[in-house]
């Protein structure tokens, strides 16, 4: 039977700044026209963070239960270690998945804009179909394609969206920068799972672009939300602070570009999700005092 510190490592804990930040990008840009509301930023936050460890438990339980974890370097898993039940461990994903559905249709409530329960049920599905299923997207090389959809626009333009009922400029720059971001964890995740990936059949991105496309892919994602700052920069000029995250991204990034391999680049997925929250964090306040 699984530990609790093991159940709680199944959560992934180090890819909840990729449920987090985006939430603080969109709460901010609410507040840069004077809509912010603390409830419903609040409970968006709970509605992203359920999701991401929902689908980080879905994704222990497929993978899992088709043997693509049974080599896999990087954190513990619940199913391809043996450690749980893999009901239970669907059960968990289901649980997680379930409780950001129920926060999600108070936040729909609250804000009257009822058609956000198709979007949320589409986040739902995309969150179990990532790994679920006969036909997995992700094992379609469409992963990155989702996560930067879902942790950047989705996220950040929602929790926007449901406090002002509008889209601004700040907010889909954001969006950008986060939807980046996160796909760059996920990109620095594939590439140290190639080899494994490749033996398994899980054709990721990373699989059909190869080391050294994949590295190149990584290296251009992490500079979009730099790029982002300096456009920022020109409206608010206090946003330029967003470049603080520019050292701790640069970690990272110099494993990538130097060729690092398998455990080497289980930081870089650290130091990424990190710089992203920090950029999040930095750029979120500069926008509020502006």
């Amino acid at each position: 039977m699984a530990t609790l510190a093991q159940w709680i490592s199944g959560t992934r804990p180090r890819t909840l700044p990729n449920s987090i930040a985006p939430v603080l990008v969109g709460a901010a840009a609410a507040h840069h026209i004077d809509e912010f509301d603390p409830l419903r930023s609040a409970l968006a936050l709970l509605v992203s963070v359920a999701l991401q460890i929902g689908v980080n438990y879905a994704n222990d339980y497929s993978d899992g239960i088709r043997g693509t974890d049974a080599d896999r370097v990087g954190p513990f898993r619940l199913v391809g270690s043996g450690a749980a039940n893999p009901k239970a461990v669907r059960t968990a994903a289901f649980a997680a998945l379930g409780a950001g559905a129920v926060v999600g249709l108070v936040l729909v409530a609250l804000s009257g804009y009822w058609w956000l329960i198709a979007f949320g049920a589409v986040c739902i599905a995309a969150a179990w179909f990532y790994t679920g299923g006969s036909k997995p997207y992700g094992y379609a090389g469409l992963g990155e394609v989702a996560v930067f959809l879902f942790f950047g626009p989705a996220a950040v333009l929602g929790t926007l969206y449901v406090q002002t009922g509008e889209v601004t400029g700040i907010g889909i720059g954001g969006a950008i920068a986060m939807g980046a971001f996160s796909t760059a964890v996920l990109v620095a995740n594939n590439l140290r799972d190639i080899p494994t990936d490749a033996v398994s059949g899980k054709r990721t991105l990373a699989v059909v672009l190869g080391d050294r496309d994949t590295r190149r892919l990584y290296l251009a994602l992490v500079a979009v939300p730099f790029l982002i700052t300096l456009a920022f920069g020109l409206r608010e000029p206090l946003a330029l602070l967003g470049l603080l995250a520019l050292p701790l991204t640069a970690l990272g990034a110099r494993r990538v570009a130097r060729g690092g391999k398998g455990r080497e680049l289980i930081p870089v997925l650290r130091d990424t999700g990190l710089a992203m929250l920090l950029w999040a964090v930095v750029v979120a306040v500069a926008l509020a005092l502006g």
